[in-house]
């Protein structure tokens, strides 16, 4: 009787499975909870009916006895079992109750793609998680990634009785989702046209669902999902949504986001073999160039399968050889390539809708494919265009600068360089005009959010650049030709009359010889930086450039600057750094329209004739090591934000009415001319001093060594060197300035300890001190003395010592006693470090020593 019974509800269920698996794949429904529990209690009735039959036929006559009550109750619950599965009123919802269709897509490729699907799931399957976002830039595979998640939803068993799937356009607005999602869920809003009460329709439809998912497509902009009428909550709706842009996620309140990431070389080469076709047979040769062109598809999945079957079929290697010229010749100018792929990543340009960081957008594109570019380097370029208000301080330019910056980044039309430690391939702060005035405002705050502004290199993914210069060939009058291995100047003929930028950088061009004279009257800029081997150029090169703005030369191996730039009076900056042998300047007088000029790392001797006259001129970096000057050529270009001369230089020395006149002043790098100057220019500073400086007095006149070892690990912010001078001994006590942050004092011979230097009592600001071949120094700090400076240093992190052969003890008493740092908190954070040429006997109380 139970194995009849048995057999009778083992049919039942073989039927219902049946039903539910066409119910649920074919029409997109979900069975009931209680078809599910009396699938699960049919299991484990299963298990206990073959445990007691498999006893029954091994016991005696005795055990089978006592079972006979057991079997009986068994036979009892089968039946019942067989009774409840009936399901009179169905095994699933009703059409209404839909959890939806299965979508078409392409199978899932590389490794990080499906660990960032079981990342989303695991998401999914918590309570905690309510809103997901997952971006990345165009053409990428998000809506691919959450397709699959739609259709695992579907056809797994969860605890989620909807699923819907919602597209949105272009054209998006609250009104056009709300009738959208109406749609799927089987509400009619049409006689509606109160906003509000739509939101409420729906809010409370969705609601009814209990537990549902519902994926929005493309996301372009962030909105308030209480208008819309979408109830997120837990037990309730959870939302999973694609965007461009990291922002929109960040606006939309995510919990958790995800970026996808373009596939790498090899998982790109899979999905590109999967969609050529098993029918496309390829000779080891074609396989190689075919590899290639994989490649120029840069990791984007939609580029790689458009490009993948526009070659299907396709065998003959000459066919490969001239896909692959055209992709790297032409800028992806394949027809099926431009519609499907290129036209795909515009929509983020054209959604930034702010026509200054398009340009900015742009202006990345002058540099070489795959360059990886410091931020700083993009932010000067940007003042230098225009496309930053220059009228700002250098903290509100940089602060505009990396705002922009961050909005590429979230729209992933840039990409941050994780983990960037340097390399040729990148143009970083050495390129950049202010590569000591970054670093000043990186450690002294001039830029606020500059620590905060994440990594500070970024790049241009390949098919985003192609899609810029693409763009650029449409709308804009721009020659770019960066990174080509150019060894020569383009024909005359490419330099047309309505070129307004031109980018050669990057190149090998040895020469630009006379008979290149353009006719370019709208060219604004001309970048022909990293031309390392670029010796001369013709004076007839610039004749016809009248409204040049912009010329950037620096890297170059030039060693006379045409006189024709004279001439150029629109130009507004003029970058020559690292022209090692540049040493000939022409007269810069008729120039009045400059607001940066950089000769660092040049061979000038001497300031160049006219620069008294750049009245207008903001930047100016002169740190040129065999450099002449007293200063006094620069007292007149009073609206100077940032000033650098070679500071170790001992011929260049500054006396304060050359600088104190310099009231905009915001950073300043400079060797003093002597202690009366020195101590003369500290007395202003507290009124219009320069937010960070580097300032140096050193009384010798013969060129020493660079102090450049005292920024080996940060760069300066608030700093001062004191080189070769007498602090106890001499007339004039030493003054420095209140907000001083690190201190550096070499080769002073006649101080014994710190506290000699009597202004340390109000450097409550020092974080560092460095202390070096000062022979007269027998110990760190005196408690003895009335002018000790030991309370007041309690913000003293580091302090370094080399080369001190007289110091014995580190906090000195009395001329008896040696003694411990004082109580009560002082030097509570301090750490130490000195070479063995300082004589150790050295006690510290929480120090930590660092050898």
């Amino acid at each position: 009787m139970l194995e009849t019974k048995l057999e009778e509800l083992c049919s039942l269920e073989y039927d219902i499975n049946k039903e539910l698996e066409i119910a649920e794949l074919h029409q997109g429904k979900k069975r009931k909870r209680e078809v599910e529990n009396w699938l699960r209690n049919v299991q484990r009735k299963k298990i206990e009916v073959y445990a007691i039959v498999q006893e029954l036929r091994d016991s005696g006559l005795f055990r089978h006895l006592k079972l006979t009550v057991q079997v009986k109750k068994l036979t009892g619950q089968v039946t019942d079992l067989v009774e409840s599965g009936r399901f009179r009123k169905g095994l699933v919802g009703c059409a209404q109750e839909s959890r939806g269709y299965p979508l078409l897509t392409t199978k899932l490729a590389g490794a990080m793609f499906q660990k960032n699907v079981g990342k989303i799931w695991d998401w999914l399957v918590n309570d905690g998680v309510l809103i997901i976002g997952v971006y990345g830039m165009g053409g990428v595979g998000k809506t691919s990634m959450l397709m699959h998640m739609h259709n695992m939803l579907l056809t797994r068993v969860t605890n989620f009785d909807s699923v819907f799937w919602v597209t949105l356009s272009q054209s998006f607005s609250n009104h056009k989702l709300q009738c959208d999602l109406a749609k799927i869920v089987g509400l009619d809003i049409s006689k509606e046209s109160d906003e509000r009460k739509r939101a409420a329709m729906l809010s409370w439809t969705l609601m009814r669902r209990k537990r549902c998912v519902l994926f929005l497509d493309d996301v372009w902009n962030h909105f308030p999902l209480e208008k819309v009428g979408i109830p997120v909550r837990a037990e309730g709706l959870k939302l999973v949504f694609t965007s461009r842009s990291l922002d929109v996620c960040r606006r939309m309140n995510c919990q958790n986001s995800v970026k996808v990431e373009p596939l790498s070389k090899e998982e790109a080469w899979s999905l590109f073999i999967d969609n050529l076709g098993q029918h496309t047979t390829l000779s080891p040769e074609a396989t190689k160039v075919a590899r290639s062109v994989a490649k120029e598809c840069a990791g984007l999945p939609l580029a790689i399968i458009t490009m993948a079957r526009s070659m299907r079929g396709v065998e003959e290697i000459c066919e490969w050889r001239h896909a692959l010229e055209e992709l790297r010749n032409t800028d992806i100018r394949l027809e099926e390539m431009e519609m499907e792929v290129l036209h795909v990543l515009k929509f983020s340009y054209e959604h930034l809708n702010d026509k200054m960081v398009q340009q900015c957008f742009l202006c990345c594109a002058l540099y070489p494919e795959d360059f990886e570019i410091d931020r700083e380097v993009l932010i000067e370029s940007f003042v230098d265009e225009g496309l930053v208000n220059g009228m700002k301080s250098l903290q509100a330019m940089f602060d505009e600068g990396h705002t922009i910056l961050n909005k590429l980044e979230n729209s992933c039309l840039l990409e941050k360089v994780e983990n960037y430690v340097g390399g040729n391939k990148c143009i970083g702060l050495q390129d950049s005009s202010s590569y000591i005035a970054i670093s000043m405002m990186k450690r002294g705050q001039c830029v606020a959010s500059i620590d905060n502004v994440g990594s500070q290199v970024v790049k241009m993914h390949d098919l985003v650049r192609a899609m810029a210069i693409n763009i650029i060939k449409v709308k804009y009058h721009f020659l770019v030709k960066a990174g080509l291995q150019l060894t020569e100047i383009p024909d005359e003929v490419e330099w047309t009359e309505d070129l307004e930028k031109v980018s050669l950088m990057c190149n090998w061009i040895h020469e630009i010889p006379t008979h290149i004279s353009p006719k370019c009257p709208k060219l604004r800029t001309l970048i022909l930086k990293h031309n390392e081997s670029l010796t001369r150029i013709a004076d007839s090169f610039f004749a016809h450039m009248s409204a040049l703005q912009v010329l950037d030369l620096s890297f170059t191996d030039i060693e006379i600057l045409p006189k024709s730039v004279s001439d150029l009076n629109t130009l507004t900056a003029l970058l020559l750094t690292s022209c090692k042998r540049l040493k000939h300047m022409p007269s810069l007088a008729k120039l009045q329209a400059l607001l940066r000029l950089d000769l660092s790392f040049t061979a000038i001797t001497e300031i160049p004739q006219g620069m008294e006259m750049l009245v207008n001129l903001k930047w100016l970096n002169l740190y040129a090591k065999d450099l002449v000057s007293t200063g006094k050529e620069i007292a007149k270009l009073t609206r100077l934000q940032f000033l650098i001369l070679h500071w170790w230089s001992r011929k260049i020395k500054v006396k304060v009415e050359h600088v104190s006149c310099l009231r905009k002043l915001e950073i300043l790098a400079a060797n003093l001319h002597d202690m009366h100057h020195f101590n003369a220019y500290v007395k202003i500073m507290h009124e219009y001093g320069p937010r960070s400086y580097l300032l140096q007095l050193d009384t010798e006149e013969s060129l020493g060594k660079p102090p450049w070892c005292f920024f080996a690990e940060d760069c300066f912010s608030k700093d001062v060197i004191i080189s070769n001078c007498k602090i106890r001994t001499g007339e004039t006590p030493l003054m420095l300035p209140l907000d001083i942050q690190r201190l550096k004092v070499e080769r002073c011979h006649d101080i014994r300890s710190l506290c000699d230097v009597l202004s340390l009592k109000n450097a409550t600001s020092l974080k560092r001190c460095e202390i070096a071949d000062c022979d007269g120094q027998e110990y760190l700090f005196s408690l003895s003395c009335s002018s000790s400076c030991c309370t007041s240093l309690h913000n003293l992190e580091s302090v370094e010592l080399y080369s001190l052969k007289n110091l014995h003890i580190l906090c000195k008493e009395n001329e008896t006693v040696a003694q411990t740092f004082p109580p009560g908190g002082a030097f509570a954070c301090l750490k130490m470090k000195s070479t063995t040429s300082c004589v150790a006997k050295m006690t510290a109380n929480k120090v930590c020593w660092i050898d």
